[in-house]
């Protein structure tokens, strides 16, 4: 469903449950509704698209000079032109991922904050990446940014390439499908970093589900150098290099412990997951 509205903000629980992406319109934001759509496919989820557009909306802007007419860009301008490309990107969510419920809204705000509040209570929060140079960089990237520091729920960003590959998917075709059996290949790895903490845990339990429906081998990581903070700063004993007695086996093998902890409840209950340790 499209809405012909630009919605002030978004309202409670828009995304509950639901695969909610952020879209403005680049070929990155594409790429990366794509790829939701699919993830909502594999999640039987509904798909929720959000387009956020920065008010105020002027009603008349003058062309160059070898169009001299005036353009209406006002809000109803703004309003026609976004539902129609609300509606097509929806036309393609259909495509890439047949039979995915797909749910498009546009609001007018900050677009970090209000893809935070559409996403509080959805399964999955996804963006596309920042763009290479110049001022994509700096928008994009600050949303990105802002994400990354302040929402609490499971973030994705979506990396476009080259070659528009989807690791976990297989490489599309022309009218943006995936593999044909919306899989990836058995030796695809999903690297997930584990200290033991509690957004550690979280992260494995998402990283071993994801695994669980896309196939691939899980591969748990702990790195550390078994020194105290302290040690590690200027003028501290590793900096002086002063001898720490340090028992590297020992490190080594309680390390492996705690990755095999961390990851043993995950797998359990996702019997057919194959895991690796590295550390």
């Amino acid at each position: 469903m499209t809405s012909p509205d630009i919605l002030r903000s978004p309202e409670s629980a828009i995304g509950r449950g639901a695969v909610v992406v952020g879209f403005d319109g680049s070929e990155r934001s594409r790429h990366a509704v794509h790829w939701a759509a699919r993830e909502a496919a594999s999640r039987g989820a509904r798909l929720l698209v959000v387009n956020v557009i920065r008010g105020p909306f002027p009603e008349v802007v003058v062309t160059p000079v070898s169009m001299p007419l005036p353009q209406l860009v006002g809000e109803q301008a703004v309003r026609a032109y976004t539902k129609d490309h609300l509606a097509e990107l929806a036309a393609e969510c259909a495509r890439v991922a047949p039979g995915v419920d797909v749910d498009t809204r546009a609001f007018d705000g900050h677009p970090a904050a209000v893809l935070a509040e559409a996403g509080r209570e959805a399964q999955l929060l996804v963006v596309g990446s920042t763009g290479a140079t110049g001022l994509a960089r700096v928008f994009a990237g600050s949303v990105t940014a802002d994400l990354a520091h302040h929402f609490g729920g499971p973030l994705v960003v979506v990396r476009d390439s080259e070659d528009h590959r989807d690791a976990e998917y297989g490489r599309d075709t022309d009218d943006g499908r995936g593999a044909e059996d919306g899989r990836g290949a058995d030796d695809g790895r999903v690297v997930v970093g584990v200290d033991g903490s509690e957004p550690s845990d979280r992260a494995v339990e998402f990283a071993v589900d994801h695994v669980s429906r896309h196939g691939g081998v899980l591969v748990g990581v702990h790195a550390t150098t078994g020194l105290p903070v302290d040690a590690m700063a200027p003028g501290g004993a590793w900096g002086q290099g002063l001898g720490l007695g340090l028992d590297l086996d020992q490190l080594r093998t309680a390390a492996d412990a705690l990755v095999a902890e961390s990851l043993a409840g995950p797998l359990s209950r996702h019997p057919g997951v194959r895991a690796e340790r590295v550390v």
